[in-house]
């Protein structure tokens, strides 16, 4: 049950923190939650699609199918957030003064909620396909189908609810700051996933993996322990990571905080 509780605590975690920072810094904005629930149900009909597909996509690429699916869903899922962190970062402020009146809505909300729906469809697809997969491998295990669905509902219950608690920290802080929080949550969780994703690549044989681990943290933090769940969720947390992991993290951090600046000094000169 422990096993099966965990692993859906830090999917529906990762999902659901997209999904809350997303609400917290569109509040206000017109037709939101349909764009939300649009994105959840997509990436739950996407999820289902992947896992169903799983067997298939497996023997693709002499076997390296699944890695390099997974990989693409990541490496889609960082682009479209460093989008939207570098656009959240150069509009933030104007989007707060305008979202100060009551019932007030961003001016072209409707096109950038299109988007923001890809990123949580993309966010919900990837970590829903992955739960699918990580339980099938604990559907035959000792205690069978009951303890594993008891576990997987007290995982769910315990991620959707740290993610309630989060959005209200988020609700009860100034606008500005939710912006500022959000975006450097938003980066951290972009290079996680890049990292995810260059360690799938790895595995694929499609990159090298520039050493297999270059320290190892589980001592102190163990990724199976709650605490490295969260963190894993919040930061990308690795206990051992690969060459090619870090390298993927850091650049992917340096790149997006190099696109907020550009786009920062640019709308600067624009507005005069």
């Amino acid at each position: 049950m422990f096993a099966a509780a965990l692993i859906v605590f830090r999917e529906v975690l990762e999902a659901s923190l997209i999904v809350t920072i997303i609400m917290a810094a569109t509040l206000g904005v017109r037709h939101r939650g349909y764009w939300v629930a649009l994105g959840v149900a997509g990436g739950i009909l996407g999820a289902g699609f992947v896992a169903a597909c799983t067997s298939s996509l497996a023997t693709l690429f002499d076997g390296a199918g699944q890695d390099i699916v997974n990989a693409c869903i990541l490496f889609l899922a960082v682009g479209l957030i460093g989008w939207h962190t570098v656009w959240m970062n150069g509009q933030g402020r104007q989007i707060a003064a305008q979202m100060r009146g009551v019932g007030q809505s961003v001016s072209g909300g409707e096109k950038h909620m299109s988007v923001l729906a890809i990123v949580i469809g993309l966010a919900v697809m990837r970590e829903g396909s992955e739960v699918v997969l990580l339980l099938q491998g604990l559907w035959t295990g000792e205690g069978g189908a009951s303890t594993m669905i008891g576990g997987a509902l007290l995982g769910f219950a315990a991620g959707a609810g740290s993610a309630a608690l989060m959005y209200l920290g988020f609700l009860a802080m100034p606008l500005q700051r939710v912006f500022a929080l959000t975006n450097g949550i938003l980066v951290l969780i972009a290079a996680g996933m890049a990292a995810r994703g260059a360690n799938f690549l790895a595995q694929a044989g499609l990159v090298p993996s520039f050493g297999s681990s270059l320290w190892d943290s589980s001592s102190f933090i163990s990724e199976r322990s709650p605490v490295g769940q969260i963190l894993a969720a919040l930061v990308g947390y690795i206990a051992r990571p690969s060459g090619i992991e870090v390298a993927f993290y850091v650049g992917t951090v340096l790149l997006v905080l190099a696109l907020m600046r550009f786009a920062r000094r640019t709308l600067t000169v624009v507005r005069g």
